[in-house]
């Protein structure tokens, strides 16, 4: 049985359809990512999912009870970690892992390991309102394990962490899928999407634009080679899609571009001719490998932030 099937979904904002019929399925033990701009929709389904909200349309299973009905029983057997947690400031983070522990009617017997696996040992007896941003993050994580849940629910979880402790964070999201656990996955993070998930769906405007395995998603992108392109300082002119060699598209972001083409080597050897007799002018253009990142760029037509 799947952890969730979704057919369909529908949300109402308004008079905005912020959901617009989307269906998908996260199968029991992967960690699945939901990417998309701001204002794409992901809030909308990630609390369907999670049973803070309903849905106008559409079915909703999750751990194979339908939402919102099923909502009680599923929120005993989910963990949510949000982008932004309020912890009680004047509770250490012990006494606040206890009082979590204390919501569920079955929750973990040793939460002392859960504490030593997240590296919080150290602050056990800290309060709240003296921890650092990274610390409070490592924290969120922990009440999301606390109930040892079927499903884990992470938005933005590597948001305020430096590199090393974003690393450990990964480690242990994987050791979760590890024991069979499913992971739900929103980020803006595009490496962070490409390191941990199996598969992902990309959420544009209330609909999924792209959905799959990343791998395969990585694959379809590097039928196009992109070229980033670096300003020199000046604002670049709109030559590259008119002069330049092989340009299938062309995506403008602040400080360059990022040029779409069908043929690298005719395309860079163009974008040389042309600032060599002061047609274009930059300060240096790059080949990038396919990612994740192009993907997301040529389903949205838009960067991840956006």
């Amino acid at each position: 049985m799947p952890a969730i099937e979704v057919r369909d979904l529908r949300r109402r904002r308004g008079d905005v359809e912020a959901v617009r019929g989307i269906s998908f399925t996260v199968e029991t033990g992967e960690i699945f990512g939901l990417l998309g701009p701001n204002g794409a929709g992901k809030t909308s389904t990630i609390e369907v999912l999670e049973g803070l909200d309903r849905h106008d349309h559409g079915t909703v299973r999750v751990l194979g009870q339908e939402m919102p009905t099923g909502a009680a029983s599923v929120k005993e057997r989910i963990g949510v970690q949000l982008q932004t947690t309020g912890l009680p400031r004047y509770l250490t983070v012990a006494e606040t892992i206890a009082l979590f522990a204390s919501f569920y009617r079955q929750a973990p017997a040793d939460p002392d390991h859960l504490i030593a696996r997240l590296g919080l040992t150290g602050l056990k007896r800290r309060m709240n309102s003296r921890l650092s941003g990274g610390e409070r993050q490592r924290v969120a994580l922990a009440l999301a394990l606390v109930n040892d849940p079927e499903i884990l629910f992470l938005d933005e979880p590597s948001v305020g962490l430096d590199p090393h402790a974003r690393r450990e964070l990964w480690a242990i999201i994987r050791e979760w899928q590890s024991s069979g656990k499913t992971v739900f996955l929103t980020t803006h993070d595009m490496h962070e999407a490409e390191s941990l998930c199996d598969r992902v769906a990309i959420l544009d405007h209330g609909q999924i634009v792209a959905e799959g395995p990343v791998p395969a998603l990585i694959a379809s992108a590097d039928a196009e080679h992109a070229i980033w392109v670096e300003a020199d300082g000046v604002a670049l002119g709109d030559g590259f899609e008119t002069d330049v060699m092989a340009v299938s598209r062309v995506l403008r972001d602040g400080d360059g571009v990022l040029i779409y083409s069908t043929d690298a080597m005719a395309t860079m050897a163009s974008l040389l001719e042309l600032r060599g007799r002061g047609a274009l002018s930059f300060a240096s253009f790059q080949l990038r490998i396919a990612s994740l990142e192009d993907v997301f760029l040529r389903s949205t037509g838009r960067m991840i932030d956006s």
